[in-house]
């Protein structure tokens, strides 16, 4: 073996063919222990798996003009609806507890209600209708179809959008 192969071989604790035949130089190339493999799982957090559950919705929900696209965000403080036209890039319809009129009307703290997205859900139902638009795509954006997201699309369906 070459020579270069061979300090390579004893960097590593392997023995070289030369030294083989002795037992003694097993013991002083030994190592202590290594360390254990460990793995860890990644760990994601509830947005991350949030916005990957949109992006499996988003690949087959698309909003054309004949029917566009309802889509909901929620966060622990506010609601909002959008109508969006995806061909166009274009919004048609929206709704948010940021808008003065509905924050007016709901004085909640604690961030909005089953109760305030019912309301909004009327609200962009007639804003829907009165331009139109009486089919949409629903998009739930990733959230669970449970509580104040269907609170909002069955209040939407009661006012007159067929999804």
């Amino acid at each position: 073996m070459l020579a270069s192969s061979l300090s390579f071989l004893h960097s590593c604790g392997f023995p070289s063919s030369a030294s083989s035949s002795s037992s003694s130089s097993l013991s002083t190339l030994s190592q202590p222990n290594p360390k254990p493999f460990v793995v860890e799982a990644k760990v994601r957090t509830r947005r991350e798996d949030r916005t990957a559950r949109h992006t499996r919705i988003r690949k087959k929900v698309e909003g054309t003009p004949e029917r566009p696209r309802l889509s909901v965000f929620r966060s622990n403080k506010h609601l909002s609806v959008q109508v969006i036209d995806d061909t166009s890039m274009h919004t048609l319809a929206s709704v948010s507890t940021m808008q003065k009129t509905i924050a007016e009307e709901f004085n909640y703290s604690a961030g909005p209600t089953v109760e305030v997205a019912k309301r909004m859900g009327e609200i962009i139902a007639k804003s829907c209708l009165e331009k139109g638009i009486t089919k949409v795509a629903f998009d739930r954006g990733g959230y669970p179809y449970h509580g104040r997201v269907q609170a909002l699309a069955e209040a939407a369906r009661e006012h007159g959008l067929d999804f």
